[in-house]
């Protein structure tokens, strides 16, 4: 038995919302309240908190964490200029071994004055290395010549179905690769054991606990699975883990026997992937009306309706609720029409009403705002790509932007929020997600005292629910976690300062000093 007193503990349990002393056994919290009297406490190890702050553990509600794990080793591309970008890539050519694979994340086109890159620039510092290098969307990625060709792309390869292979004028790929075109250089890269891939993860979620990272929702492929179930086979992994899987291993999933929710409370099986749509930063996001300035391009939509609603419906009817990719408005509509038929068969075959989500809702038409929430669907967000992406909405979406990451619209509207990161897209920090939430604004206080659209801002204690209460109910885990509770898991974090009286600018740089899973400390700097 551990109790944890002199405390200042928000329960987020509205019966109980305050506390001093917490006390936990085999895993659970027993008890949450001023003091124990009926505990034997010469019994329990007991911690003076000397007066710090405990909250839920929080859970990040969307995150790859195979490609987060294995981008600590990448190239960061994430540069203010392509020159800087190049420099880097060539200082890593200049060590790695001749024919060995140049991996890096994070360019943004955008942010070099909409300029890509092409191959001819990394031929000319990579001549012995096949490059690849993923921009920060994860929807678009930049490659030399010799990726090209071991990977057999050539002025002949076919467009693959929701992909496109950049060319130059005479029809020659130029280096940059949308969407599923990127699968092409991926099938050739050298695949990563599972015991290399399992010791990424265990090292990433090191990472996570000192951000105060609790729980996920995980978004990558199966050797990430089959990476998770070795660590929690070595009782190594402790992370709750919601493991979504991607639509085109739905038949496989379901030839096996299973369904949403097998697994334990570590893993757990959640629900089917499926892509919508591309992403703002190359503007393949699917749109309702063409880009600013850009006459003729709508984005990307990888589904017609049709074929989407047949998805949807195949998904439910195999025991497994939706979780769509949908950045534009477009898309987002597409999706909302195959959810909204997707209840409608829920009760015309008995079948439960899922917790489908939506991923992202990043730009939706005022017509549309309201629908998550008629839907009794999840808006899983991440409100750290506001201060990132701010700057592209505008110039890409104009006047649209108002409704762009418009989390404030969501739960006035009634729809379940639930917080993020799509690390490695952005950070995993979920402070830095919490003071975007708050403020919109960057870290150095841009665009203005207000924020970007500060009339979709969420108070604190909106913020901090939805990387708690909402993230546990999308994962199902609302009677295990989202709150400190008599029986919940004993999943929490202590801080040294209070979230919800500091000052909004400040809440970027908080960070926990002590992290607990399953009633143990796994991170602790006291």
């Amino acid at each position: 038995m551990r109790i944890l007193t002199n405390a200042r503990i928000y329960t987020l349990d509205p019966r109980q919302p305050h506390a001093a002393e917490i006390v936990l056994k085999d895993g659970l919290i027993q008890w949450v309240g001023n003091q124990q009297t009926s505990t034997t406490r010469s019994a329990a190890e007991i911690i003076d908190l000397e007066g710090r702050f405990i909250l839920p553990g929080l859970i990040d509600a969307h995150i790859h964490l195979q490609k987060y794990a294995q981008n600590l080793a990448k190239v960061n591309c994430e540069t203010p200029s392509k020159d800087l970008c190049l420099a880097k890539i060539h200082q890593r050519a200049r060590t790695a071994p001749p024919g060995n694979w140049i991996l890096g994340h994070g360019w943004n086109h955008n942010t070099w004055s909409g300029e890509y890159g092409t191959a001819r620039e990394l031929d000319s510092i990579t001549p012995d290395h096949p490059v690849y290098l993923t921009a920060k969307s994860l929807h678009a990625a930049w490659v030399n010549s010799k990726a090209l060709e071991q990977a057999g792309i050539h002025s002949t390869t076919p467009d693959p179905p929701g992909g496109k292979i950049s060319r130059d004028d005479q029809g020659k790929p130029d280096g940059i690769l949308f969407e599923n075109a990127m699968r092409l250089i991926e099938d050739s890269l050298p695949r990563p054991s599972l015991e290399e891939t399992a010791e990424n993860i265990y090292q990433a979620q090191v990472n996570l606990w000192k951000l105060g990272i609790t729980g996920v929702h995980d978004y990558d492929r199966q050797l990430c699975f089959s990476a998770l179930q070795h660590l929690r086979a070595q009782n190594r992994l402790k992370l709750r883990v919601l493991k979504q899987i991607q639509y085109d291993q739905l038949s496989e999933a379901v030839d096996l026997g299973l369904r949403s929710g097998f697994g334990d409370p570590f893993l757990k099986i959640g629900g089917v992937k499926i892509f919508s749509d591309g992403a703002l930063g190359p503007q393949t996001a699917a749109m309702l009306e063409p880009y600013q300035n850009q006459p003729g391009n709508y984005g990307m939509l990888l589904w017609t309706q049709e074929d989407l609603d047949q998805a949807v419906e195949k998904a439910i009817t195999s025991g497994f609720p939706l979780t769509i990719h949908a950045i534009g408005d477009r898309a987002n509509r597409v999706a909302l029409n195959s959810l909204e038929k997707a209840r409608e068969t829920e009760k015309e075959l008995g079948l439960p009403a899922y917790r489908h989500r939506i991923e992202h809702v990043q730009l939706l038409h005022p017509d549309d705002l309201h629908r998550l929430g008629k839907l009794a669907l999840t808006a899983s967000m991440q409100p750290v790509h506001a201060p990132s992406d701010r700057t592209m909405a505008d110039q890409h979406w104009g006047e649209r932007a108002r409704y762009a990451y418009a989390w404030k619209s969501q739960l006035d509207n009634q729809a379940v929020l639930a917080f993020g990161s799509d690390a490695p897209v952005e950070s995993p920090n979920p402070f830095y997600g919490l003071h975007a939430a708050v403020t919109r604004r960057c870290r150095d206080g841009k665009p203005r005292s207000r924020g970007w659209i500060p009339e979709e801002r969420l108070t604190i204690q909106e913020a901090v629910r939805a990387y708690t209460q909402g993230a546990a109910y999308a994962a199902g885990w609302e009677h295990q976690a989202g709150k400190l509770s008599s029986g919940y898991w004993g999943d929490l974090i202590v801080l040294d300062k209070d979230p919800f009286t500091l000052d909004p600018d400040q809440i970027y740089d908080l960070l926990p000093s002590a992290t607990m899973v399953a009633g143990e400390f796994v991170w602790r700097s006291f």
